[in-house]
């Protein structure tokens, strides 16, 4: 009897195992990986300037569709309102106000074509190809679409130093792949190109041009999955019979044979050093490309599984996944397999222990991509940081903006250091911090870019330098960073002058309207007449895109000072807010297209304006910040192609939604706290790299419910407006109770 009830009780618990696993394995077929909200489409419209082709987590290749327009849209290459595609080619920049890269450009045709001719635009490229959007797809790690005039299906994908392509011919059609090595877009101009046909399957070159990169070498190999049965060699408007050619403007036809299949699969590789390295840096593997697809994709969910997000509205899934696939897509990887990489002096130098990076938009990602990469990345910090220090060895100076190891010099202060401030006293390692302090110390001590005026008046007279309003507070913040880091090492001389530099906001904010303002060399006359909503882009201008409504704000790690150099906290929260009330228009004659995502005199379209909706929090009404914060993620974000407000900048724009989204933002990134906002999700967790997870809960969260009314931190009553990376990265649950009207009293 006992018996018969163990076995019954045996085929019950058997039973109900079956259900549960049944239940489970429903469940991981039902729920939907993090790569499938993402939509590279995003910010492909508008002033967004992405690209929608394949890339994984700081890759060195971005092989993508290049439509051939040179226009200020067209930056990345790559424009949703157009439909035509000239090629794919192996590098772009994600969402940069500038345009260059689109080297190496690949167009698979199924008809043989005159390349000698001289082409004057994309009008009169004989290989380009309308398609159409109905048959376009694009997902991390990989991109589709049909080339209407060729018959041709492309698709791309890539692993960190390998493109790989695969295009799919109509049967009997001529399979051709023309490289075009003298096509260039916007400020890019070939200089000296080379290809060579070194064997039947494989092709190798440079491209060596002149842009925004002033000195810019690219090396490539590529290899096919078919020998190439015939080719067309062309140095400018000349054919030539050897199976080498060198020339301002390369290009070659290579044809294959259409007999045995329709598919035509490439690889290719590249290298700032050599063909050599270019050919190591090459896969070893054959041709398959749905393996690599497949790797791309699990690179991408992983990286995108470093915070995950509980929400019943998919298009807030779709926003989030792709603001965090977006904010890892730059800086990209630089240094070759063996660890070479060049500097923009020709010298080649090998990163020993770390990885090399380039596409450094320091302006930009400062602000919120840099501290996002302390939480989710903190070795790649450290790789950018020796990155940054193996480019001071160059110059002597920290870099401003790098782009393929060249400082372009671009944007105002030297944001550099507060990327090393923040992150060594966040506690990372990896990188040597008394090396750091003095390419720091230097970097601030020496006269370029208006350090020069900085040092003798304490700000810069805008009789002596365009931009210097916006100039003087960014080296303001730069010098307190240097002092946080000075003090840190103990050295507390160096703590003292630059933190009373840091003060120099004060000379320029002028109480009575409210504005930081140009002030003459005599340290008492301002700039006459003066309009704040006025904008005069990159001269004769006291600010940099922007104007006094958008740049007055920034004294990150002053702002309590601030407020009372207002006349107090209701005056200053008052001014704020006619920032985001007053009446929208820009005046002048040249107004800076940067300004964009208007709220207001509020631009969340360029980075000047992110850290402002913060300040409420320092001046004792977080209700405000709540408010506001929650108004810019409705308003300036969405799920089409116009779904950035503004340029991308290499990952800001999108940082500053994944932070702000979870309900924390670093409005000033060197103090190693982050800013309490209003959290959209029911929850988030951030997957820390110590194996520790902080999690973000937001109890009756909704469209309405965005003010908090109490929290919690490990279940103890949490009444602060901010809290420290330290007790973010010891794991945790922060618990938040959301409402309809706002406490007053929270967070005071």
């Amino acid at each position: 009897m006992i018996k018969k009830y163990f076995i019954t009780a045996l085929a019950f618990l058997a039973l109900i195992s079956c259900k549960k696993a049944q239940e489970s394995s429903e469940e991981a077929i039902t729920k939907k990986s993090n790569i499938t909200y993402v939509d590279p489409f995003i910010g492909t419209g508008g002033h967004g300037h992405t690209y929608p082709g394949a890339t994984v987590p700081f890759g060195m290749l971005q092989v993508t569709p290049i439509n051939g327009i040179s226009e200020w849209d067209w930056c990345s290459g790559y424009h949703y309102s157009d439909s035509i595609a000239v090629g794919f080619s192996h590098l772009a920049l994600s969402g940069t106000g500038i345009g260059d890269l689109a080297d190496i450009l690949f167009m698979p045709i199924n008809k043989e074509v005159n390349l000698s001719t001289t082409t004057t635009s994309r009008d009169s490229l004989p290989y380009k190809s309308k398609y159409s959007h109905d048959n376009e797809t694009a997902s991390p790690g990989y991109y589709q679409v049909f080339l209407q005039d060729h018959n041709v299906n492309a698709e791309l994908t890539t692993n960190k130093r390998t493109a790989y392509h695969k295009y799919t011919f109509k049967p009997n059609d001529t399979q051709s792949v023309v490289i075009d090595l003298g096509f260039a877009i916007n400020w890019d101009k070939a200089l000296q190109t080379g290809i060579t046909i070194e064997d039947e399957y494989t092709i190798s070159g440079y491209r060596f041009s002149k842009g925004w990169a002033r000195n810019q070498k690219v090396f490539f190999v590529a290899k096919f999955s078919k020998p190439i049965s015939k080719h067309h060699i062309f140095s400018a408007n000349e054919t030539t019979e050897h199976n080498t050619s060198e020339g301002e403007k390369t290009s070659a036809q290579l044809f294959f044979n259409s007999q045995d299949n329709n598919e035509l699969l490439a690889k290719v590789s590249l290298s700032s050093v050599s063909i050599a390295n270019a050919k190591d840096n090459m896969d070893d593997d054959g041709f398959e490309f749905n393996t690599v697809k497949d790797q791309a994709e699990a690179d991408w969910e992983a990286a995108l599984s470093k915070i995950t997000v509980e929400t019943p509205v998919d298009s807030l899934k779709t926003i989030f996944y792709t603001a965090l696939y977006h904010a890892q897509v730059a800086p990209v990887t630089f240094s070759d397999k063996n660890g070479q990489f060049r500097k923009e002096n020709d010298s080649i130098v090998t990163a020993n222990g770390y990885t090399a990076y380039s596409t450094l938009s320091l302006w930009d990602t400062f602000r919120a991509e840099h501290p996002l990469l302390t939480l989710t990345a903190p070795n790649k910090v450290s790789d950018i940081i020796n990155s940054m220090l193996a480019y001071y060895e160059t110059r002597n100076i920290l870099p401003v903006w790098t782009l393929y190891a060249n400082e372009t010099n671009t944007m105002t202060g030297y944001h550099s250091i507060p990327v090393i401030a923040e992150a060594y006293l966040k506690g990372i390692t990896g990188f040597d911090a008394e090396k750091a302090y003095e390419a720091m110390k230097t970097t601030m001590m020496q006269d370029e870019r208006g350090l020069k005026h900085y040092k003798k008046y304490g700000y810069i007279p805008y009789t002596l330098l365009d931009e210097s309003v916006t100039i003087t507070l960014e080296f303001a913040y730069d010098d307190w960073c240097v002092a946080q880091m000075a003090k840190a090492l103990g050295k507390n001389e160096d703590y003292e002058f630059f933190l009373n530099r840091s003060k120099a906001y004060q000379h320029l904010l002028d109480s009575e309207t409210g504005f930081m303002r140009g002030k003459s060399v005599d340290g008492k006359s301002w700039h006459e007449p003066f309009d704040p909503k006025h904008s005069n882009h990159r001269e004769h201008t006291d600010y940099t895109e922007g104007n006094a409504w958008q740049h007055s704000w920034f004294a990150p790690h002053a702002v309590k000072d601030l407020a009372q150099l207002h006349g107090g906290n209701e005056i200053f929260t008052n001014r704020l807010e006619q920032l985001f009330t007053e009446s929208s228009e820009i005046t002048g004659d040249n107004i800076s297209a940067d300004i964009s995502g208007l709220i207001g005199q509020y631009a969340h379209g360029n980075e000047p304006s992110h850290h402002i909706a913060y300040m409420f929090n320092k001046a004792n009404k977080p209700w405000r910040t709540q408010y506001w914060t929650r108004h810019i993620m409705d308003t300036q974000y969405n799920t089409t192609p116009n779904g950035l407000s503004g340029n991308e900048d290499c990952g800001q724009m999108s940082a500053w939604y994944v932070l702000s989204s979870i309900g924390l933002y670093p409005m000033n990134p060197a103090s190693t706290t982050y800013e309490i906002g209003s959290p959209i999700f029911e929850k988030a967790s951030i997957n820390i790299t110590n194996g520790k997870t902080f999690t973000v809960e937001a109890e009756n969260v909704s469209n309405k419910n965005k003010y908090i009314q109490s929290a919690t931190l490990n279940g103890a009553p949490f009444n602060q407006t901010f809290i420290s990376h330290k007790q973010i990265i010891e794991g945790g649950t922060l618990h938040f109770v959301m409402g309809e009207q706002p406490n007053e009293n929270w967070g005071l």
